[in-house]
């Protein structure tokens, strides 16, 4: 199930928000003309911000999103109307013969057992052309990136138009091996809620990541930086075999 920050109508429409300016997307538009793809696949799509950028630069596009209320929200953006949109997950893809599969953000790390995110490689697979490619970040767990999850460092109070101001922050539920657990909290002066959202992401060692791709059929061609975040993240850049 989605977490509530994806699921949760209010939540959403002050996503994008929150997120500011998603300069990360820019690297990852860059990357797929790299690439030269013309189908990307853009698996955990969110409010939609990366798949309606890939449809105004003329790319077809496929935006999956297992969060209703986001995949809502996407919709109603400019460019949306040239995204084929799907509500659903990984596991239910079909082989649609696609050049490029993206997982931007903290997608690749929601999925927390090895069957889930093998379940995941296999639905990928499926989905691409022969040869086709797969990208993918996650946070370098060796820089534990969850110590700095606390309210000191992660309190930002917005006032948005239509919704009035919002206070939001982060704090450490957590740690347990690979699991982080963490909630974030969200404050809206306009009538005093307060929504919480609760996630836990999997920091998977490169080693263990690596083999889980060769295990179901992905060759690791390169692994770059994130140019967003230098020296904390790890860009998988990976195709599937023959």
């Amino acid at each position: 199930m989605p977490d509530l920050i994806f699921e949760n109508s209010r939540l959403v429409e002050i996503y994008d928000s929150f997120d500011g300016q998603r300069n990360d997307l820019i690297h990852y538009l860059s990357l797929a003309k790299e690439l030269n793809a013309n189908s990307i696949l853009d698996i955990g799509s969110g409010t939609g911000c990366f798949a309606c950028m890939l449809a105004e630069e003329g790319f077809k596009v496929i935006g999956l999103e297992p969060a209703e209320a986001s995949l809502s929200y996407a919709k109603k953006k400019p460019y949306a109307n040239k995204v084929n949109w799907i509500l659903g997950d990984a596991t239910m893809l079909s082989p649609m013969n696609i050049d490029l599969a993206i997982m931007t953000g903290n997608v690749a790390q929601v999925f927390l057992t090895d069957t889930s995110w093998e379940e995941v490689l296999v639905g990928t697979h499926k989905s691409l052309r022969t040869s086709g490619y797969f990208v993918f970040e996650v946070r370098d767990p060796s820089k534990k990136a969850w110590l700095d999850w606390k309210k000191e460092k992660t309190y930002g109070c917005l006032n948005i138009p239509d919704i009035g101001k919002v206070e939001s922050w982060c704090e450490v539920l957590n740690v347990a091996n690979e699991l982080v657990s963490f909630r974030w909290t969200y404050v809206f002066h306009k009538d005093n809620q307060v929504i919480t959202s609760d996630s836990t992401l999997r920091f998977r060692s490169k080693t263990s990541i690596e083999n889980s791709l060769c295990k179901m059929g992905f060759t690791v061609e390169e692994i770059r930086d994130a140019p967003d975040r230098p020296g904390k993240e790890l860009v998988f850049i990976t195709k599937k075999n023959d």
